[in-house]
């Protein structure tokens, strides 16, 4: 049990780490964008869960795009107030990057309005919706832990292989290219040998023409 109970605080302290408070204000013209990155493996299920306060026409829209490093846009969502779900399902191991801007409405209450917003993210095992397994599967809440455990399991041991992957291609890429450079400088070695002997027996017939030599 005492197995268990770690389990149960290291997810706990997982889920805290993930969520993140950040306040932005309103502003006029050109709102700057907000951005909050995180890196995500690729397939993987992907909860954002926002929490602002502030309603809908207060003087300032605060609009959400989620959008990861190679371009794709999974959500946007334009006057967020209150609470916001959205779940998606990655395409690639990307960064996926959670953006807000707010825009100020009045005019007369510029650099006086902000929206706090509470933002939460959660990948793989950590954005799966637990207690409804549990209760379709009728499971224990050790058993329900155990599951846990092993998709995170899982989600580590395929990172690890893709991370071995990844070195795999880098190491081949830089032996290539260290081949490649090694071949080229031999070359180069060769051509200027050959390009001495030329201008050596050039100018030796050179001189032997104008009987210096």
């Amino acid at each position: 049990m005492q197995f268990v109970e770690l389990v149960k605080f290291l997810v706990l302290y997982a889920t805290l780490a993930a969520s993140l408070k950040l306040e932005v204000p309103a502003t006029l013209h050109n709102p700057p964008p907000t951005c909050v990155r995180e890196p995500i493996a690729g397939g993987q299920l992907v909860v954002v869960n926002v929490n602002t306060n502030g309603f809908v026409g207060d003087g300032q829209s605060l609009t959400l795009r989620i959008v990861d490093s190679e371009g794709n846009e999974y959500r946007k969502q334009r006057d967020v107030a209150g609470n916001f779900h959205a779940a998606f399902t990655t395409q690639s191991s990307t960064s996926l990057d959670v953006c807000f801007e707010n825009r100020l409405l009045n005019r007369q209450r510029e650099g006086q309005l902000s929206r706090e917003i509470e933002l939460e993210v959660e990948a793989g095992a950590a954005a799966r919706d637990w207690n409804a397994i549990q209760a379709v599967e009728k499971l224990k809440p050790a058993e329900v832990e155990f599951r846990k455990i092993e998709e995170m399991i899982d989600e580590i041991s395929g990172e690890m292989q893709y991370l071995v992957r990844r070195e795999e291609r880098l190491r081949d890429t830089n032996e290539s290219t260290n081949r490649r450079t090694r071949n080229f400088s031999v070359l180069i070695m060769f051509v200027l040998i050959g390009v001495g002997l030329w201008q050596v027996q050039y100018l030796r017939n050179y001189f032997r023409s104008k009987h210096i030599l």
